[in-house]
């Protein structure tokens, strides 16, 4: 092992936890989905992308750190992750305001879903035409917030945490 890879450099371990508290978040939003039986509406959707383009961000940080880098690329890296959850916390305000219809949501957001044919010969052109459910709608609430609002309060803790790691590093 080179003497310049090192476990022990801050960004290596902020951009670690922050990866693998995305995933985490990711993750039990897909077993929702997958175990769980509940359809990811249009803006459901959206909100996974900044954890989809996050948790390969932290964990180059982290690489870019463990070898050697200079630490401000990794921190770069780590920032780079932390404003995607900012990101992440304002699609997630934007959908609960949905919710609480304090706005409209996008066209996007209509709903079809459940009145698929049974007939196979047209079973693809409907795939084109039916959509997830409406976003105006919470699956669940859980403490009065639905998965929009947990996600914006994760994607704050995620965000002020890989924030606290870039300052922590500096």
């Amino acid at each position: 092992m080179p003497a310049s890879f090192s476990i022990a450099r801050p960004v290596v371990g902020y951009s670690l936890v922050l990866a693998l508290g995305m995933a985490v978040v990711v993750g039990t939003a897909l077993g929702f989905q997958y175990l769980g039986g509940y359809i990811p509406c249009a803006l459901c959707l959206l909100q996974r992308q900044p954890y989809y383009y996050g948790i390969p961000i932290a964990l180059i940080g982290a690489v870019a750190s463990a070898v050697g880098l200079p630490s401000w690329i990794g921190r770069a890296f780590l920032l780079a992750a932390g404003i995607l959850m900012v990101v992440g916390a304002g699609m997630g305000v934007y959908h609960a305001g949905v919710e609480w219809h304090f706005w409209e949501g996008p066209a996007t957001c209509s709903t079809t879903a459940g009145s698929m044919t049974q007939n196979a010969g047209d079973l693809l052109s409907e795939l084109n035409t039916i959509k997830g459910p409406s976003c105006t709608d919470a699956a669940l609430r859980v403490l009065g917030l639905s998965f929009a609002g947990w996600n914006v309060i994760t994607s704050l803790v995620l965000a002020v945490f890989a924030f606290i790691g870039v300052r922590k590093t500096a």
